[in-house]
């Protein structure tokens, strides 16, 4: 009760709630099936709060059992005291739990043991104790006559005392209290600096993306994730040093009174104060020692770990939301689409799908330099287009995109002519060449080159981004800033979690789905999905839901999990149609009778819940960076959202950014706030870097180009490294 009680404060409901959802969670429900089927059980928790309870209760289980095993530990060692016990029973971190733990772990044998092993230890207290002794002369009866073969030196008054210090600056840096107060005071005042590693060449290309970094400064507290990693990937590659510095006050942030402010801290812990008695010299000098020895480096190691994984936490975040925003961009729909991966050498490859998804038909055309074949090109795509009544046209946006966008709308105009109405749309290419080379479409397409797969998933990306883009591991579709020096476990499982949640909040057509998208059904694991698919091969479509349970492996509890995210357009039940869950089946249709409201009134009112399907409409002639021209208003589709900015494709090959200073009117501290990935906005072009490639834009139509601030919009090109 305790633990729930505690998850019930964090995410700010009921105990109830959370002792029944952990209780679903338990007997081997899903996020999904406990957010849909389940809501009068939990309270209405939704899959926002259920997966913060996930990672919650991961964690807090986790600590529990180590807390345990600290505890059976120093049990073992006799010296688990009842206060002790106490403070390991309250540690509600892991951090501060290890804190209190790191006095007793087995550890290299260290001065300070060694000094108590020599029995040093009671001078140590003494003379710690009451600060009017003399030092020396106190140490006189410890000083031993011959040096021991395992032991350290302390043949001298002056090396005994050296002990002394060793024994006291151990036992204070173990002081789980003294750590973290003086961790919280220098998370609060602390400062980050970073500057260019001596000796390095600041006009390196490499080295001068890092530009910002070569002699920055920022309270540490406050240091936005960008900025954060940023830094961090840049010492990674050695072309900074990192450090934390004290901010001392307004006036000298960084004063040389920085060690004197600690070691002030640590004697205010202690309860010390110097004055002039005979052994307060010693103190103070092991003061100091703790501080500059013990302490510092650990602390500023702390810091910067904790640092990283809060800005880490950030980019998770970002790189989920944006990824959740991709998948549920507004799909094409069951249409016949061209799909074109542009190349110049290599050609342009092309693939028909049909409005299922199959593939129909293939070609190479060459527009491009170095051959020119532009009209020859045309008449093949024209061909291509008439024999399989081709209505959209899907362009990635990589390479010669706008040279082969250009290309696709002289092919449009001569379809015009002809009253045939078909459209083009750029849309990303990120992770297809990844999927092309993968296990999966070497299965799904054995006979098909690895070129023009990349062209078979633009075209079906652009009919329901959901169903292709599962195909893909989610860190290759390139919506994310710095994500390979995020961990990789945490943002797998983040991205993961994003696409189940999509997908079931979609559903899957039973008949239709892949392997891929099944394995991210609730319920379904991937031999799961490969047998059902196998059954599906063999028996045909399926024609209700209770058919699942004749799929080898699929039992009553995955039933249950997936049933009512599995969709059969032309079944025998029409509920089979919605997202009714099988065991409610018999209540609606009482509902519906008793309501006289139709099946069809039902599915008519069972909508996607992805937004309608439109396209951005570029602008001719603007095919370059080259072209862009100040205070042009160009419409484009937002591609990435980070914190401070939004990017947006214009079809030039490089992508714009709007600062959040450029985003409305108002004070914006967020770009989710206004935009997502997906998104089709008005931009008007303030600056043109062309030598940099890059470009600031403004969502604010009515300011005038140039006027954007500081060079706000470009100094933010520089906090991220796409």
């Amino acid at each position: 009760m305790d633990l729930f009680k505690q998850l019930a404060n964090e995410i700010k409901v009921g105990i109830h709630q959370i002792k029944a959802a952990v209780e679903l969670m338990d007997s081997g429900a899903t996020v999904p099936f406990i957010a849909r089927y389940r809501k009068e059980v939990t309270g209405g928790l939704d899959d926002i709060q259920l997966r913060e309870l996930e990672a919650r209760l991961s964690y807090l289980r986790e600590l529990e059992d180590r807390r345990t095993v600290i505890i059976k530990t120093i049990e073992a060692q006799g010296k688990l005291t009842p206060e002790l016990n106490a403070l390991l029973l309250t540690a509600p971190s892991k951090q501060e739990l290890e804190d209190i733990y790191t006095p007793y772990k087995v550890k290299r044998r260290t001065k300070g043991q060694m000094a108590r092993e020599a029995g040093l230890e009671p001078l140590a207290d003494a003379l710690f104790a009451q600060p009017s002794l003399d030092a020396a002369c106190e140490a006189l009866p410890y000083v031993q006559a011959t040096k021991p073969e395992d032991g350290a030196d302390f043949t001298s008054v002056a090396l005994v005392l050296d002990g002394v210090r060793d024994i006291l600056s151990e036992r204070w840096a173990e002081d789980a209290k003294l750590v973290q107060l003086m961790r919280e005071w220098l998370w609060t005042n602390g400062e980050l600096q970073s500057k260019l590693v001596a000796g390095k060449n600041e006009a390196d290309a490499e080295i001068a993306k890092f530009r910002d970094y070569f002699d920055y400064s920022e309270s540490i507290s406050r240091v936005p994730s960008h900025r954060a990693l940023a830094v961090f990937r840049g010492r990674a590659q050695e072309f900074l040093d990192v450090k934390v510095l004290i901010l001392t006050d307004p006036e000298d942030a960084k004063a040389a009174t920085f060690s004197a402010l600690a070691e002030g801290r640590i004697a205010a812990h202690l309860k010390w104060t110097n004055q002039d008695r005979a052994s307060d010299a010693l103190i103070k000098k092991t003061i100091l020692w703790t501080w500059r020895v013990k302490l510092s480096l650990s602390t500023e190691r702390d810091l910067l770990t904790r640092l990283r994984e809060a800005a880490e936490v950030v980019a998770t975040k970002v790189f989920a939301d944006n990824l959740r925003d991709l998948l549920l961009a507004a799909p094409a729909g069951p249409k016949v689409v061209m799909g074109l991966d542009p190349g110049i050498r290599t050609g342009v490859k092309v693939a028909i799908v049909d409005s299922t998804g199959k593939l129909l038909d293939t070609a190479t055309i060459y527009p491009h330099e170095p051959r020119r074949e532009w009209e020859g090109s045309l008449f093949t795509l024209a061909k291509l287009c008439q024999h399989h009544r081709v209505e959209l046209i899907a362009i990635g946006n990589g390479t010669a995109s706008r040279e082969t966008d250009k290309l696709a709308g002289e092919l449009i105009a001569k379809f015009k002519l002809n009253n045939v109405h078909m459209q083009k749309i750029v849309v990303s290419e990120a992770g297809a060449s990844v999927y092309s080379a993968s296990e999966y479409a070497s299965a799904e397409m054995p006979d098909v080159d690895v070129s023009i797969r990349g062209a078979v998933s633009i075209a079906r990306r652009l009919q329901d981004p959901l169903a292709e883009l599962v195909k893909i591991d989610p860190k290759s579709i390139g919506v994310g800033q710095y994500q390979h020096d995020l961990n990789q476990g945490d943002l797998a499982k983040a991205l993961d979690a994003v696409v189940e949640d999509c997908v079931n909040g979609v559903g899957v057509d039973l008949n239709m789905a892949s392997v891929p998208l099944l394995t991210r059904v609730s319920g379904l694991s991937a031999s799961q999905a490969k047998q059902l698919v196998a059954w599906r091969d063999a028996n045909g479509a399926f024609t209700n839901r209770q058919q699942l349970l004749k799929v080898p492996s699929l039992g009553a509890k995955a039933f249950e999990q997936c049933a009512g995210f599995l969709r059969i357009r032309d079944g025998d039940n029409m509920l089979d149609r919605t997202s009714v869950h099988p065991e409610s089946y018999d209540k609606m249709q009482a509902l519906l009778q008793a309501a006289k409201i139709t099946f069809e009134k039902l599915l008519g009112d069972a909508r996607d819940p992805r937004p309608d399907f439109k396209v951005a409409k570029l602008t001719d002639g603007v095919n370059d960076i080259t072209d862009l021209r100040g205070g042009m208003i160009l419409e484009g589709t937002v591609s990435n959202v980070a914190q401070f900015g939004a990017f947006i494709d214009l079809g030039v090959h490089q992508d714009g950014l709007v600062h959040v200073s450029q985003m409305a009117a108002r004070f914006v501290s967020d770009a989710r706030e206004v935009v997502k990935t997906g998104d089709i906005v008005s931009v008007k072009v303030m600056e043109i870097d062309v030598a940099r490639k890059r470009i600031g834009l403004s969502m604010r139509l009515d300011v005038t180009a140039g006027k954007a601030g500081p060079n706000a919009m470009m100094s933010a090109f520089a906090k991220l490294k796409k």
